[in-house]
């Protein structure tokens, strides 16, 4: 990684455009949305954004509001969370990275020894990766991601609107050689193995409650299975916990422009679900950010068992300490092509994922 002035250095040359993305080869193009954006990016190469992209919501947690904005990066920068002082100058930063998480009970944080950071930085990172996005400074001016629709899909249409650059340097990749597996109890696991065509991601959950029930989700991540099948899943919360949250200082920012209620028995949010099995793909979601933290491509495949934040951690923290776990390739040797798939299904009762009804309110 570079030094902290160099990153501060880039960070305020690209906010202010005084100073272009450091990066060669194809452009991409220039669209916005979540559908047909194709970016000619080179096999093998490290990528940033064209120019910035910024983002303004509130946290989920805090109740704040925030502004994120991604900047382009330098190659071999990797991700780094620029935290802005008074002023908007750069006052704290921290690289991406899972000796750097602080909390994983709601969502994960991340931080140093004078404290957190940035919390919930699940779902940019996440963004992030599943583009395929290697070097990117973020700024942001508070200390919570802001939660926008509490899925992926608005850092989506923001890099999408800021355009994909490759960069003269070789992508590298943190290839997995061995089954690394963490067992919370007897019926909750995660386990990183090594798998031989790019990044796969298992996920199986089960929750009491007839909206959700049993669902499992299997993919080969790539951007394109990432803006499809997983991006625009959101962030859910039961209504019958909601004053035990707010008790706790937790969900001050939640409502149904950002998260998905569920009562004993439907989907308050007026749209209903994205996807029927909507609870498990945004399980996906979020164990692609935390395995962001790894601090390069994996190439392996994960699998979560009724898991969360914390098992994700779990797992990558003992991956990475395991020297003879995993290794380091160059892009040449990093994959096989395999069949492009997903696999999933949700059981669930018949009827209770059409549209959902309206809340009711006095």
């Amino acid at each position: 990684m570079r030094g902290a002035d160099t990153v501060r250095e880039t960070s305020e040359s690209f906010r202010t455009g005084s100073r272009k993305p450091c990066s060669v080869g194809d452009a991409c193009s220039n669209a916005s949305g979540l559908k047909g954006v194709r970016y000619r990016m080179k096999a093998g190469k490290q990528t940033t954004l064209r120019t910035q992209a910024a983002v303004s919501g509130i946290g989920v947690h805090s109740g704040l509001p925030a502004t994120l904005t991604m900047l382009p990066a330098d190659p071999d920068t990797g991700i780094v969370f620029v935290r802005l002082g008074q002023g908007g100058q750069p006052d704290r930063e921290i690289r991406a990275d899972v000796r750097a998480v602080t909390a994983t009970e709601f969502a994960t944080v991340l931080g140093d020894a004078n404290g957190p950071l940035c919390s919930t930085a699940e779902h940019v990172l996440a963004a992030l990766s599943g583009l395929g996005i290697d070097n990117c400074i973020i700024e942001l001016d508070g200390p919570e991601v802001p939660i926008m629709d509490g899925s992926a899909a608005p850092f989506v249409s923001a890099i999408d609107r800021a355009g994909i650059v490759t960069q003269n340097a070789k992508r590298r990749y943190l290839k997995v050689l061995k089954t690394v597996r963490v067992a919370q109890d007897d019926a909750t696991y995660g386990e990183l193995r090594p798998y031989a065509h790019g990044f796969r991601v298992e996920v199986d959950i089960e929750f009491n409650h007839p909206l959700i029930g049993h669902q499992a989700l299997a993919l080969e991540i790539d951007p394109e299975s990432f803006r499809r099948e997983i991006s625009r899943a959101r962030t859910f919360g039961f209504m019958r916990d909601v004053a035990k949250l707010w008790n706790a200082g937790y969900a001050l920012g939640a409502s149904f422009e950002n998260t998905l209620v569920i009562t004993e028995n439907r989907v308050l949010n007026p749209e209903g679900l994205r996807h029927s099995d909507e609870f498990a793909r945004h399980k996906a979601l979020d164990a692609i950010g935390d395995l962001t933290l790894a601090g390069a491509p994996l190439l392996g495949a994960y699998r979560s068992v009724r898991g969360g934040h914390k098992l994700n951690h779990a797992v990558l923290s003992a991956l990475m300490a395991d020297p003879s776990a995993w290794t380091m390739v160059d892009a040449p040797e990093a994959r096989q092509e395999a069949p492009r798939r997903v696999r999933g299904h949700a059981d669930v009762a018949t009827g209770l994922i059409a549209p959902a009804y309206g809340p009711e309110v006095s």
